[in-house]
């Protein structure tokens, strides 16, 4: 059929809105170059929508089975769904908004539209060069200028033995920040978050294991690439590195969100040899539906849970108490993290926390000056 009166309207870097025309139906979305809207985003499957036709002369959107969803004014799509002018379309985070030639857009994007939601389809030029300070850099530090790692010690509640370390990432690029969280902040204007995750990871997974062998390693992910092919190819490659390392994968409170897939997860890990933990719990929702139908092997409760809980109400006491029991029962290991004073060590223990982690038992340390551990007596 001939051009339709269709448009997606996006963000590009510069603030400018950019428009698709949908010259035709169907019409596909995702990574491939060889869809009708291509967009460089590490999140998005290679054929990941499509708009279609339906028989009243209107237009469908349909998930094509798509690893991170597919949603209309930010409901995820469980079924083919019919569209309307000024409806908001996300592909994973990338954020559209489709017009008709008839219907003039209304509004904003998003009020406002985040970094993360500012992306640019490869029929459209590259992030400006302006957009993103010193994103040269950047790249240099990702190519592995500058790439650094810290690992904190978790250990055990009562004998205070070292059980495992977490990996933290680092940069020591003279040109960018040292903090994870601006450098984040830097990948997802640039839509790299995955690959900044991953660099920290095999960074400090090489670095790490052949000093502590025989300890776990505790790494995080990014929700981006929790659940991609290439996340499980990188676990590969990281298994087989001196030191045979013992991984952990931290799975992100906010990456637990359908059961399916956290059992999906589960299996795949197990299926390598790594056991994956879930991070932050009680941060934001408790997750406790995931955390019954697929149970880690570790429950880190997150700091602001475990901060100054010596001191808290009998009724928040009474709770944390109960979610330990829980995980417990559940054949999981629960994990205090932040722990600072002596005393809230103390009420974890009480609780039954089996794992501490915090500046009481130890600060991150650099891990280029990490001493192996000395010999046992």
């Amino acid at each position: 059929m001939g051009s339709t009166p269709w448009f997606l309207e996006s963000m590009a870097a510069d603030g400018a809105r950019v428009t698709h025309r949908i010259e035709r139906l169907p019409f596909s979305v995702g990574r491939d170059a060889g869809n009708d809207l291509a967009i460089e985003s590490a999140g998005l499957s290679r054929r990941h929508a499509e708009l279609r036709a339906d028989d009243h002369g209107g237009l469908l959107i349909v998930d094509l089975g798509s690893t991170n969803g597919t949603f209309v004014n930010r409901e995820r799509l469980t079924a083919p769904r019919r569209l309307q002018a000024n409806d908001i379309l996300h592909f994973c985070t990338a954020e559209f908004r489709l017009t008709h030639d008839e219907v003039p857009a209304t509004g904003p994007l998003t009020e406002p539209p985040s970094a993360l939601t500012r992306m640019v389809s490869q029929n459209v030029s590259q992030l400006s060069q302006n957009f993103v300070r010193h994103e040269a850099q950047f790249l240099e530090f990702l190519a592995g200028r500058g790439m650094a790692a810290a690992a904190q010690p978790i250990v055990d509640a009562h004998g205070g033995q070292l059980r495992a370390y977490e990996l933290l990432g680092r940069c020591s690029h003279p040109e960018l920040p040292g903090s994870p969280m601006h450098l984040f902040m830097m990948a997802a204007a640039l839509r790299r978050e995955a690959e900044l995750s991953a660099a920290f990871r095999s960074y400090g997974v090489a670095a790490l294991a052949p000093k502590v062998p025989g300890v776990a390693v505790f790494v995080n992910t990014h929700p981006l690439e929790t659940f991609t092919d290439e996340f499980f190819e990188s676990l590969h490659g990281l298994l087989a590195l001196p030191g045979s390392p013992q991984l952990v994968v931290e799975v992100h409170e906010s990456a637990v969100v359908e059961v399916e897939r956290m059992r999906e997860l589960a299996a795949r890990l197990h299926s390598i040899g790594v056991k994956f933990a879930y991070d932050d719990f009680g941060a934001g929702q408790a997750r406790l539906n995931e955390l019954a139908e697929v149970p880690a092997h570790v429950v880190k409760f997150d700091m602001g849970i475990v901060r100054n809980l010596h001191q808290a109400s009998e009724r928040k006491q009474r709770m944390v108490r109960d979610l330990v029991r829980m995980v417990l029962e559940l054949g999981s290991v629960p994990l205090a993290e932040g722990v600072e004073q002596e005393a809230e060590a103390e009420i974890c223990r009480d609780m039954g926390f089996q794992l501490i982690q915090g500046y009481l038992t130890g600060k991150p340390v650099m891990v280029d000056l990490l001493q192996p551990p000395g010999p046992a007596h």
